[in-house]
């Protein structure tokens, strides 16, 4: 399977077609991939900042680490880098737009 990793500190996307390595790190800023930012697990308002019950709790959340329960985000598909909140935004705003339409019969 093919993921799409954006690292969490520079933003760099690459293409990784295998399972990522602890000593796994970001071509462009040498950060670790196989760490809690970018597991699928990994939540700021769980316990433990992370949504697996069993796994161990980890301080540092950048740093890589031996966790069983890691599993990669898979960014394919995504919204490439792109601020949550606009695109939060933007679907409201889509959501509730009159169409062409309604607007002429308001008008009118």
């Amino acid at each position: 399977m093919l993921y799409q990793v954006l690292c969490h500190r520079c933003g760099f996307e690459q293409t990784i077609d295998r399972k990522l390595f602890r000593q796994d790190i970001c071509p462009r800023c040498s950060s670790y991939l196989r760490c809690c930012l970018l597991c699928r697990h990994y939540d700021r308002q769980a316990y433990h900042e992370c949504k697996e019950s069993e796994a161990t709790w980890v301080r540092d959340k950048e740093a890589a680490n031996f966790c069983d329960y890691f599993e990669l985000i898979n960014r394919a598909g995504s919204d490439k880098g792109q601020d949550p909140a606009a695109v939060a935004r933007q679907k409201l705003a889509a959501l509730f737009k009159k169409t062409d339409a309604a607007q002429e019969e308001g008008e009118a």
